[in-house]
């Protein structure tokens, strides 16, 4: 039944919303506030320039951005209530027995328009209960690919109570309208509802199922026929700038044919499988005028077998609109497990939420809500539209208990959010490499009309966890380990054994190679040597060979690394306490330096530098009783004065150490020195490692912008105008060539570089940062450093850096079978020639990104082969090679390949890609660049590998219906969607933070961690189940916890109760809470235990120490919070995921076109 939609107008965007009076919008624009540092993401000022922001046109829906063309949008309706977000209808078992439709059920239009908003809903199924339903608002209600129609009726339904004002209310403007439309090409005449199922290979490797395509409700020859629906969703203003949206006019589903989707519905089903087998449902025919079919009654568990009868009703309920909301009101019912994401990705006919579908997931509980009356059934769900949080769910409850045994080729791993043990049995495991597919196409051809990179994201020294055994060494003595004549490669599971046993023959290039005599073993009847489990390099993926002297610099064995710490001692790093904190702390952490695993003591010498305008070098040989200072005036031309005595080993110059320590901060305090030079600093390290013959690392304190006479003096060249011109990509470059000649001899001498920075303004990253990033280093960023508050931060990443594995002047190298090569590399390294990767440094927490091309074709039954190999030298001091290898499986369907996708390692691919991107082209190409490139891989699976059906389906493979979302949360991050109060600095950090993040750090920061506090469970280990980055899941009387790697914020809701501000914050109110707090009280009860124990859980996990606030609701930090809310629409003109999801179908649709 079609019934008439009216169309409401709100505020547009940009303005503030209704529910946030009594505060600016544009938070802290441009004063920082205490203890929150302005850098890490502040508020933001409003839409990004060339986001202008028109008046509302008549039927303009604010939080979707669509025009409704003045016309009421079509509510088709089905049996029980379809819901609105339908995506493209899905294939189950055909109803038998459908009544044929009632003919004359058609009303002219323009009568008085129906609304959906709680004022008097039609039930299309569900009947209303009589208590007023409270649906959370959506601030994302959309569809893609369809829009408004005009439908004819004859009865009329009147509108009750005024239309919503408030964003926040504005439920789902685009409640039923289809996404998918499913006609054949000829408008069949009227005649019977159904078409006849066919069977549809199943298109991704999780399941098999025949039902599991898309229904196809009617063919040519039966059915009504179809109404027209502009498809397309123009929208007022461009999602994206520069890209007009255009309109076009496709067929819809036609209201009553669609049966529910099988066992594999997005979003809540009407009739969740109870075994997981689609249920034949029964169909009643469009309802007669006047007369509503109800679909099972609410109160009806989850697993309804068959729909009840259809009852009839004299008309429409009156719901009471929701009016001063001023948040999201909290979801109404308890869920049950059932929930199931579609197998094939396609995105069926979605019912509207059930009862006990209220979570995002099974299991997930509903916050500060009670059970109450279930939605009427017209509203358009997010919870239709594939979800993070389920995805991540499925795989830890599918995945996580097993482990993840590496013996077989091509085997896809579990998400990185999943906890799972790894078995390695001859590949390497996932925490050293993870791959953007592990079932690659055959031929260079397909790969090009597939789109999907081929990449491969490597952390070769990645820390495991206590259970799994780290990689053995093998030392094979003074001949070294056996690699194969021609390609070099190094001895692995792949090589096969010939001739005996005298003879192999290479996995990587094939050539044959004779066995050393000492390495010569016999074969087995299978042809395995017998000594294959004794030898790691056999049977297992990864493992260290000890390298010979010929592996060495100058043919000759290292000495140990050495630590230079270089302390600025400026007048700012003086007066914040920076520098006796700085003191004290390495009173204390020179004892935590890394060792051998055995070793009693650390090997590595440390020295001591202070630095302004001129540099400090401290004499403190074990034999004086004072230290010696020695300055350098002549910055020009760094030398360092003294040999003996400035590298010292840390035990024997313990008491020296310590008296200069405390000197420091003494010798310094009344300085007026406010110039810093930076370039000397580097240099004077580098020559002090050269003098000594090591390889070592820096790390260099530092407060402000270079300026003072001296090599790599830097001017301000910040300028926020050119943001959004051709000249912005000049923000990200370094202002000199200087740096990078630097980092070339820095990586020539083992020198890496770890850099500190305390700044208060303008500091240059993009310049200061090309030593650090090229050396193999990591940037640790503290503006508006302040003691009390980033104390904790700075001295917890101090620690961490100091102590963590770290290899120096490493090489890796990466080799693969025939077919593939290595033509791509990101991360923080230098690379002199198109194969080595050079770093001064690597340490357990960086990656390099490889990017495979084809240049032969692969053939299915040998697969394709890699193997990374790293050779570095240790903590101690020993030459080692680090060898990891991998097997993929070879596809020439490209089913195949879409199926043995992995998105998490995709979207960290994408992101180092673009990232890279902005040094040399405008911001805007680069993200149309990467829309452009996911069009193209969903609209080739669209094509090749998904069943036949309407262009108006938006269908996306099962191990890829997340890339819209998280491809969306890149195109809005920082780096390339600034906000203004975004810093220039801000962006170059995280431009070169994300260039050598893993892939689960990747994950949690560009979708961060929501974690509902108030639901945690104080008698488990465990964490509460995590819920959706978005406003309407937030509810006013609860307390939240978000997390992206960097920060960790303390969402407190205005309703909480009392005693829990009381158990947590130890204040009475909600008004006596501190946003200035960096730490959670400690107070002895069960819930504060519980969450700073969850806090401290989430600050192992990661690799730096997050910066904790405290976001009061309604207070202005909350602008900051909201920034990672990042399913909703952002300030600085970011899409919604719905309304970006809407524009990815439209840019395929064109791309099919």
């Amino acid at each position: 039944m079609s019934v008439n939609q009216q169309a409401h107008t709100g505020p547009p965007y940009g303005q503030p919303q209704p529910g946030y009076q009594g505060y600016q919008q544009p938070a802290y624009g441009g004063q920082p506030l205490p203890g929150v540092p302005q850098s890490q993401y502040g508020a933001y000022n409003g839409p990004m320039p060339g986001y202008q922001q028109p008046v509302p046109p008549q039927g303009y829906f604010p939080s979707l951005g669509f025009p409704l063309k003045g016309s009421p949008v079509s509510l088709n309706s089905d049996t029980s209530s379809l819901a609105p977000n339908f995506i493209g209808s899905l294939r189950a078992p055909p109803t038998s027995g459908a009544p044929p439709p009632a003919s004359g059920a058609s009303l002219p239009s323009g009568h008085l328009a129906y609304s959906q908003f709680g004022h008097g809903d039609v039930q299309n199924g569900i009947p209303a209960s009589a208590a007023p339903m409270q649906r959370p608002p959506a601030s994302q209600p959309f569809l893609p690919g369809s829009a408004p129609t005009p439908v004819s009726q004859t009865a009329t339904f009147q509108q009750y109570g005024p239309p919503p004002a408030s964003v926040q209310q504005l439920s789902n403007h685009m409640a039923g309208m289809t996404i998918g439309s499913t006609t054949a090409s000829a408008p069949p005449p009227a005649g019977l509802g159904y078409g006849p199922t066919t069977s549809v290979p199943p298109v991704s490797g999780s399941f098999s199922a025949t039902g599991s395509g898309l229904y196809t409700p009617y063919t040519a020859s039966q059915g009504p026929s179809p109404t027209s629906v502009s498809q397309g969703l123009p929208l007022a203003q461009p999602l994206f700038p520069g890209q007009p949206m255009s309109t076009q006019r496709l067929p819809t589903q036609v209201p009553g044919f669609a049966p529910p989707p099988s066992s594999a519905g997005i979003g809540p089903s009407s009739y969740p499988p109870s075994t997981g087998a689609p249920r034949p449902p029964t169909m009643p025919g469009p309802p007669l005028p006047g007369q509503t079919v109800a679909g099972p009654p609410t109160s009806q568990p989850n697993h309804v077998s068959s729909p009840p009868p259809p009852s009839t009703m004299s008309g429409p309920h009156p719901g009471p609109p929701m009016s001063g909301l001023h948040g999201p009101p909290p979801p109404t019912h308890p869920p049950q497990p059932g929930y199931q994401m579609q197998q094939n990705g396609s995105f069926g006919q979605v019912r509207g939420p059930q009862p006990n579908y209220g979570g995002a997931y099974p299991g997930t509980p509903n916050y500060g809500s009670q059970p109450g009356p279930p939605p009427p059934p017209k509203r358009l769900d997010p919870d239709s539209i594939p979800s993070p949080i389920q995805v991540i769910e499925d795989d830890r409850s599918n995945r996580g208990s097993e482990p993840f045994v590496t013996g077989v080729r091509g085997q896809v791993p579990p998400l990185v959010t999943t906890n799972f043990l790894v078995k390695d049995q001859g590949n390497a495991s996932p925490r050293y490499i993870r791959c953007t597919s592990y079932n690659i196409p055959c031929t260079s051809d397909m790969a090009k009309q597939s789109q999907v990179p081929l990449a491969a994201v490597i952390k070769p020294l990645a820390t495991l966890p206590p259970e799994e055994t780290l990689p053995y060494l093998v030392d094979h003595g003074e001949s070294g380990p056996v690699r194969c004549n021609r390609c070099k490669a190094y001895m692995c599971p792949f090589m096969q054994f010939i001739e005996g046993g005298r003879r192999f023959q290479c996995c990587f290039c094939s050539c044959v190679t004779e066995v050393p005599p000492h390495y010569f073993q016999h074969l087995d009847h299978t042809g395995k040597r017998v000594d294959f489990y004794d030898r790691p390099e056999l049977s297992l993926g990864s493992y260290e060979f000890l390298a010979t002297v010929d592996y060495c610099k100058n043919n000759k064995f290292p000495s140990p690394p050495a630590f230079i710490f270089m302390i600025d001692v400026s007048y700012n790093a003086v007066k914040s306490g920076l520098v006796r904190l700085i003191c004290e702390e390495l009173k204390s952490l020179l004892d935590y330096l890394p060792r051998e695993g055995n070793m009693e003591e650390s090997a590595i010498r440390v020295g001591f530098v202070t630095y302004n305008k001129v540099l400090h070098f401290y004499n403190v040989k074990s034999s004086l009783a004072q230290p010696q200072m020695m300055v350098v005036s002549d910055v020009a031309d760094m030398f360092v004065p003294l040999l003996d005595g400035f590298l010292v080993n840390v035990n024997e110059s313990r008491t020296v150490i310590a008296s200069l320590l405390d000197q420091i901060p003494e010798m310094f305090a009344d300085t007026r020195e406010t110039e810093t030079v930076f370039a000397p600093v580097i240099q004077a390290g580098l020559e002090a490692l050269k003098a000594a013959e090591c390889a070592g690392k820096l790390f260099i304190f530092h407060t402000s912008l270079p300026i003072a006479e001296a090599p790599g003096k830097l001017k301000n060249r910040d300028d926020k105008k050119l943001i959004n011109t051709d000249k912005e990509k000049t923000l990200f470059q370094p202002q000199t060539s200087f740096y990078n000649n630097l980092a070339k001899d820095c990586v020539a001498q083992g020198c890496c570089v770890d850099l500190f920075l305390f700044p208060n303004q303008y500091l240059d990253v993009a310049t200061l940062g090309v030593v650090t990033y090229q050396t193999g280093g990591s940037i640790y960023k503290y503006a508006y450093f302040q003691l009390e508050t980033d104390q904790d931060r700075f001295l917890n990443d101090l620690r961490r850096d100091v102590q963590k594995e770290v290899g120096f002047d490493a090489v890796m190298r990466v080799r693969t079978s025939t077919g593939i090569r290595a033509t791509d590399f990101f991360g923080a390294f230098y690379m002199s020639n198109t194969t080595d990767v050079e770093m001064a440094g690597l340490d357990c927490d960086k990656t390099i990104t490889v990017e495979f091309k084809h240049d032969d074709k692969l053939s299915e039954d040998s697969g394709a082969l890699l193997q990374c190999a790293l050779l570095y030298t240790s903590c101690a001091g020993q030459r080692r090679l680090r060898i990891h290898n991998l097997s993929l499986n070879c596809c020439t369907q490209l089913a195949d390949l879409y199926r043995n996708c992995e998105t998490d390692t995709l979207i960290n691919y994408l992101a180092k890609y673009a990232y890279r991107g902005v040094l040399s082209s405008p911001v805007k190409t680069v993200r149309d660049a990467l829309i452009n490139q996911c069009a193209q891989i969903l609209a080739c699976y669209r094509k090749n590998c998904a069943s036949p059906s309407s262009a108006g389906q938006l269908i996306l493979p099962e191990c890829m219906k997340l890339l819209p979302v998280y491809l969306n949360c890149v195109l809005k991050s920082d780096v390339l969607q600034p906000g203004p109060e975004v810093t220039t600095d801000d962006r170059a950090y995280i431009r070169q933070l994300v260039t050598s993040m893993d892939v689960a750090e990747t994950n949690v920061f560009f979708y961060p961690r929501l974690l509902p506090l108030t639901k945690a469970d104080v008698d488990s280990d465990s964490l509460p189940a995590a819920i959706r980055n978005s406003e309407e899941r937030l509810s006013k009387g609860d307390i939240y916890l978000l997390e992206n790697g960097l920060n960790i914020f303390v969402w407190v809701g205005v309703n909480v109760q009392q005693g829990l501000i009381q158990t947590l914050f130890g204040v009475s109110s909600f008004s006596q809470i501190s946003s200035a707090l960096s730490t959670l009280p400690v107070l002895e009860n069960p819930f504060s235990k519980k969450v700073r124990s969850i806090v401290d859980m989430l600050q192992v996990q990661r690799s730096r120490y997050m910066k904790l606030i405290i976001v009061k609701q309604e207070d202005k930090l909350e602008m900051l919070f909201k920034h990672f809310l990042v399913e909703d629409k952002s300030l600085s003109g970011g899409a919604s995921y719905v309304d970006f999801l809407c524009h990815m179908h439209k840019e395929i649709r064109q791309l099919l076109s």
